[in-house]
Parts: structure tokens; C-alpha cells; sequence
């Protein structure tokens, strides 16, 4: 018997999977050779945002998946 996501639960994650498109697209954008920095203008290191960004998307996917596994 598989069981739903009530309305909230669902709404909620398809806000995360959207976070996880936006995080995806930022990987894609350094690996383009965008830079970003502080609003003071110090440069962020890219190499660790990019590898931040890659544990945010694993950890999101681990989240999705298990999420979509209960709802069945």
C-alpha cells in the first residue's frame, strides 16, 4: 500500500527540488568560470563553493529520494 504526501509535505518538497535546480545551475555557472564575491568585494573561493554546492546536492538528492520512497 503506498501512501501520499499530504498537500504541505508536498508542496514543500517541490520547493526543495527547486532549491536543488538552483544549486545545480550555480555548479553549472562556475563551471563556466563565473566568480562571486562578499558584498565587500572579497573574492569567494570557488573551488570551496563549488565543492560546498556538490555536498548540498547530494545530501539533497539522499532527501529527495527518501522522501519520494515514503510517499510511495
Amino acid at each position: 500500500m503506498s501512501q501520499s504526501l499530504d498537500p504541505a509535505s508536498a508542496a514543500a518538497l517541490e520547493r526543495f527540488k527547486a532549491q536543488r535546480v538552483t544549486a545545480i545551475y550555480r555548479l553549472d555557472l562556475i563551471a563556466k568560470g563565473a566568480t562571486i564575491s562578499y558584498e565587500d568585494g572579497t573574492p569567494i573561493d570557488m573551488a570551496s563553493e563549488k565543492a560546498r554546492l556538490e555536498a548540498v546536492v547530494a545530501d539533497m538528492d539522499r532527501r529527495i529520494a527518501r522522501l519520494e520512497k515514503a510517499a510511495g
